[in-house]
């Protein structure tokens, strides 16, 4: 079977077994903690990301803040930086100013659980997005991109650019969501089919340039004849293609990112980045206010399940010219 057959199969695989498992407990039904009280139309939607300097979250609060007030909800958007404690104390304030909602990118799958049922006590509906947690039935979505789908595509056009013989390395981001985990999967059950392409170093950079700058360094170090970096995102890929700049090596490493970030996007027009896969945050963050405006109103998201993936798509320099805002196409 060639490259392309058996990557296809893989990619359909690994779609499918994502679908199954976001089948979750209807979002539709009403518990003890939410309110199908149209009494409560307009009011406060506090709004969580993780760090707006990364422009993914931007993006996500951006959208998502604008959506809530063209629906006529003032909006407020706060930054967690993953910090669980951070987090908890932003629900509290969230709860105090008697929000409405609470849209909420989780600091960590099984930590901000609590943050969750907090939330919950007080009455107030949680949508989760970007990120979920370990555990259904509190929030009233999870809205996530597709990551088994986009990490697979992203192999695909990684194996594609890559030597059929060679080494490359990792770049991992933070064990505590599980998008990471998800991404490194997808990645090695598609590379893992060219035995020839062998992984010979991973590294945590925890979603971060700087960090992904640095352990390239290690990496270098430590396996100077790499041809492949992959990236679970694209801040990591960039600081890997600055130590790979510094080492005079990035004309012989090809590196792949994850998120579809506007400097990814100006790193593959300048021929240093190959590949990103885009996350429609922008898609789903809206379609997140959305569904909490639903709620609001009706008791009802609207949605047919709690859990929601969205597929993401691949970006090359065939499709840099194609964005109309970032990580939105046209």
């Amino acid at each position: 079977m060639s490259r392309s057959s058996r990557t296809a199969v893989l990619v359909l695989a690994l779609s499918s077994t994502l679908a199954l498992g976001a089948c979750g407990s209807s979002s539709d039904k009403s518990s003890s903690g939410g309110s199908s009280s149209s009494s409560k139309k307009g009011g406060l939607i506090s709004i969580i990301v993780n760090d707006p300097s990364n422009p993914y979250w931007k993006t996500e609060g951006t959208v998502a803040s604008a959506e809530a007030k063209k629906l006529g909800y003032k909006a407020n958007v706060s930054a967690s930086k993953g910090d669980t404690n951070t987090e908890s104390t932003l629900i509290d304030t969230a709860i105090t100013n008697k929000s409405v909602a609470i849209i909420l990118d989780p600091a960590n799958a099984s930590g901000s659980i609590g943050a969750v049922k907090k939330a919950n006590a007080a009455k107030i509906p949680v949508f989760l997005v970007n990120a979920e947690i370990n555990q259904s039935g509190l929030a009233k979505a999870q809205l996530v991109s597709n990551n088994a789908q986009g990490a697979a595509v992203g192999a695909q056009q990684f194996v594609k650019v890559m030597p059929k013989k060679a080494d490359y390395v990792e770049l991992y981001g933070a064990p505590s969501d599980n998008n990471a985990q998800t991404r490194s999967n997808g990645y090695s059950t598609v590379i893992t089919q060219y035995p020839a392409l062998k992984k010979v170093g991973k590294e945590v950079a925890n979603w971060d340039r700087t960090q992904g700058h640095d352990k390239m360094q290690s990496l270098l170090q430590a396996h100077p004849k790499i041809s492949g970096v992959i990236a679970g995102n694209d801040e990591m890929a960039l600081g890997a293609i600055a130590a790979l700049k510094e080492a005079g090596k990035l004309a012989q490493v090809k590196v792949g990112g994850f998120d579809g970030s506007p400097d990814a996007v100006d790193a593959i027009k300048a021929g240093e980045l190959q590949y990103t896969v885009l996350q429609p945050v922008a898609t789903f963050a809206k379609k997140a206010v959305d569904e909490a405006d639903s709620y609001i109103k009706t008791g009802k998201t609207g949605a047919s399940s709690e859990k929601q993936a969205f597929d993401c798509i691949l970006i090359t320099k065939a499709q840099v010219n194609d964005f109309a805002s970032p990580f939105a196409l046209k």
